[in-house]
């Protein structure tokens, strides 16, 4: 099983010191973060995207590219990629592109994203969210699948002979989590294509979280990828760990209750009762985390949320080291061994590579003019003379 943190990459003001990082301060901060989570034994590190404030991360593949090459182990992930308002195209080149360059050390969650205004400013309509996420995914699976692309839809330019470049490295394209709160169609089609699901787990009851996962475990079976209890699973969630449980709660109050996502609403005990946001001692996160089990099954990838709502980042760093020394090795012992022979585990570019039989040159070698990147047509009396 993967453990690892992700990130919402929010700017929010400290409640504690009234001061509020600039972007350049998190940016560098989000670098550090994932350098800690890999330094600690973390085996995942993903980043979300968005384009307006309080959030800086408008380009994941550039913060994961920096990440990549000051790391050596780590997955690489994000916490979403927009498919409704990223074109298919460039998604399969920055992607592949990325996967180049970490040796293979990369994956991504598809979502639609939880801002409305995103879509016009992307020249799209929110209406047709669920639309622009099956149409464009279509398209995006050829563009890894298919050395040449003819493709046309309701929501972008036709293409016509179309390559796209890099090819996935070793012939094999990253693997695809689709991320969702709240949208069946979400699992619906992650289950068609035999990817990954990945529940947020944050805002949700238990209840809501199973019948999500319940109704993609079962979807996966009838596309034919396996019994539902191989279908691929991971959770969100969010953790604040202190030695003693009080310490935990009484220092994480005023960052919940000021939270941009979740404050100002209910208390954090109606909050930690009511959702799988635990704070408190590593032994009742361990305990929570192994209990989400009971609910989901086995699954494949557990994501702990540790750098919102204005924590600061020595804090940070300190909540990873309790991640990496007392929580996971406990959680990978445990979760082990309660996992069936049959289940399996998450997928990584290696097992997929071994999968498909062995790693092949995917390049496509194609001989084109350096202006146009065309092809000449030869003229008549040189195709005669061979």
């Amino acid at each position: 099983m993967q453990f690892g943190v992700f990130s919402v990459s929010d700017i929010t003001t400290d409640p504690t010191t009234g001061r509020t990082p600039t972007e350049a301060e998190r940016i560098k901060a989000i670098v550090a973060i994932a350098q800690k989570a890999e330094e600690v034994g973390l085996d995942v590190f993903a980043l979300g995207e968005h384009h307006n404030p309080p959030f800086f991360s408008s380009s994941p593949t550039t913060t994961l590219a920096y990440i990549a090459a000051r790391t050596t182990r780590i997955q690489l992930s994000t916490s979403t990629t927009l498919i409704t308002t990223n074109d298919p195209v460039k998604i399969a080149e920055d992607y592949a592109m990325l996967q180049h360059l970490a040796d293979g050390r990369v994956d991504l969650m598809m979502g639609r994203g939880n801002t409305g205004p995103v879509y016009p400013w992307f020249g799209q309509d929110i209406r047709n969210g669920i639309q622009l996420a099956i149409e464009n995914y279509a398209l995006l699976r050829r563009l890894w699948d298919e050395e040449v692309v003819d493709w046309s839809g309701q929501f972008r330019t036709s293409l016509q002979g179309f390559t796209s470049t890099p090819r996935p490295l070793d012939g094999v394209p990253p693997f695809v989590w689709h991320g969702s709160i709240r949208s069946p169609q979400i699992a619906e089609q992650a289950a068609y294509y035999g990817d990954g699901f990945f529940h947020n787990h944050i805002f949700w009851p238990p209840e809501h979280t199973q019948r999500m996962v319940e109704f993609y475990r079962r979807r996966f079976e009838h596309y034919g990828h396996g019994s539902a209890d191989q279908a691929i699973v991971g959770l969100g969630g969010q953790v604040f760990m202190r030695k003693n449980s009080q310490d935990a709660v009484n220092e994480f109050r005023p960052y919940f209750d000021n939270a941009p996502v979740y404050g100002h609403g209910p208390s954090l005990e109606e909050f930690s009762r009511e959702t799988p946001l635990t704070v408190g001692s590593p032994q009742q996160v361990i305990e929570r985390t192994l209990g989400f089990r009971d609910y989901v099954g086995d699954y494949q990838r557990q994501l702990f949320l540790i750098d919102h709502a204005g924590l600061p980042l020595k804090t940070v760093l300190e909540q990873l080291d309790i991640l990496g020394e007392e929580v996971v090795p406990v959680l990978r012992k445990e979760f082990a061994a309660l996992k069936p022979a049959h289940v399996p585990d998450a997928p990584t570019h290696a097992s997929r590579v071994a999968a498909r039989g062995g790693a092949k040159d995917a390049t496509v070698y194609a001989a084109a003019d350096d202006v146009t990147g065309q092809v000449r047509d030869e003229a008549p009396e040189e195709a005669q003379t061979r």
